[in-house]
């Protein structure tokens, strides 16, 4: 099969939630023409040894502009996310100013449509994410805003956290929920334990988490809304969900990569490097969190990429905001770290991402008249993580020096290739 101006991905294994099958995979006018054995087109993309996949999707992305361009902007963000194997990333709302208007969102969505990956927007719960008044939300799901989150901080008031599960239950969007209780952690800059205790800085509780879990599920259960908790990192918090979900509620997790690689031990070298909210946990919780991902109770990985400036994040560690890069490692870590199969860990990277950003229709298939939303991953391909060769402007990854197992050679978004073998394209 040969068709004008068509693009061939020749010679590997298509993984997606069909199946495994070893297939090429031809790309014509942006959708995906055929799935099978001896294609040929125009253009050819060597996918040999390599799995063809759905190009990741990610649910947790910080690409702080408006605001703060000098740690990343749209672009930068959207180019890492590309060479990490990323063809969607949801953009969180804690801009300068915040995504808590139809105006702001419009901004980021019109700056996102010339970046190598779609770019999605947020909204904010509430005005300024302050907590105290809901954002015009209905404006914002006008524009297509499916997940409405204050993430960075956790709505604290229970009655307005009540009236806005009310609120976006009726416009049949879902709320995402940064759980943190402000009284329990405040002044924290750590996991609360035996590390906090040795090395004199300020913890957070486990249970600033968990408490707030436990409510947003029981107002679930009272309002019968869409609750997605961002970045789990306890043990009693995945059980939580666990329970939720077998009891039949709307209830959907995501985990970052760093909480389920890394422990509060990190932090004994006090750089702020490991510094990040939720804080690391302890190793009983980084195993929960990998059993949560095996078992399905956590649907999702999200990076909840977070870059900040050297001077920043170079400041003493009770001052250095908190936050790691993620894009252009968390596939390499999930494979390298989580022991899982190749088709749970694109599961947790796309296709489940994908349906609860409500891009399904998209992203998260490789399937003939789909859109041809693809990244080509090589197993196993070993490589060192360097922070100043990221595409990020900023270069805070706490995996610096690490060798991890697995890489993107190629990406491909909407039928053009923006990721050459392992090369972005712009």
């Amino acid at each position: 099969m040969s068709e004008a101006g068509s693009l061939v991905i020749k010679g590997g294994r298509v993984v997606d939630a069909a199946g495994e099958r070893d297939a090429d995979v031809i790309v014509v006018d942006g959708l995906i023409a055929a799935v099978g054995p001896g294609l040929s087109a125009d253009r050819t993309l060597d996918a040999g040894g390599c799995i063809v996949g759905p190009g990741l999707v990610d649910l947790h992305s910080h690409l702080r502009e408006p605001g703060k361009e000098e740690a990343e902007t749209i672009a930068s963000g959207a180019r890492g996310a590309a060479l990490g194997g990323y063809t969607a990333v949801l953009a969180m709302p804690n801009t300068t100013p915040a995504m808590d208007s139809a105006a702001v969102v419009r901004q980021v969505v019109e700056i996102g449509r010339t970046a190598p990956c779609d770019v999605y927007a947020s909204g904010a719960i509430t005005v300024g994410r302050n907590g105290e008044q809901l954002a015009p939300m209905a404006e914002m799901a006008a524009l297509g805003v499916r997940i409405f989150t204050d993430d960075g901080a956790g709505v604290q008031d229970n009655g307005l956290m009540r009236r806005a599960m009310e609120y976006a239950s009726g416009l049949g969007v879902t709320l995402a929920q940064h759980c943190e209780d402000d009284a329990l952690c405040g002044g924290g800059h750590m996991h609360e334990g035996e590390w906090s205790a040795r090395l004199g800085i300020p913890g957070q509780p486990a249970e600033a988490e968990e408490l707030m879990v436990m409510r947003d599920i029981a107002l679930a259960r009272l309002t019968g809304c869409r609750i997605h908790f961002q970045h789990l990192s306890t043990a009693r918090s995945v059980e939580m969900v666990r329970t939720a979900i077998a009891s039949g509620l709307a209830v959907s997790a995501e985990a970052t990569p760093h909480h389920f690689t890394l422990t509060h031990a990190e932090c004994q070298s006090y750089d702020p490097i490991f510094k990040v909210n939720p804080p690391l946990r302890t190793a009983q919780d980084v195993a929960a969190v990998k059993a949560g991902l095996a078992d399905g109770t956590i649907a999702v990985i999200a990076t909840d990429h977070a870059p900040h400036t050297p001077e920043t994040k170079e400041l003493p560690f009770d001052q250095a905001p908190p936050g790691m890069l993620g894009l252009e490692t968390a596939l390499a870590l999930a494979l390298t770290e989580l022991g899982l199969p190749i088709q749970q860990v694109l599961g947790a990277l796309s296709w489940r991402p994908a349906e609860i950003i409500g891009v399904g229709g998209t992203h998260g298939s490789v399937a003939v008249g789909r859109a041809a939303n693809l990244c080509v991953i090589d197993p196993e391909v070993t490589w060192t993580v360097d922070g100043a060769a990221m595409a990020s402007r900023s270069a805070n990854t706490p995996f610096q020096g690490r060798e991890l197992r697995g890489k993107v050679r190629h990406t491909v978004l909407h039928g053009e290739p923006v990721v050459i073998d392992g090369q972005a394209q712009r």
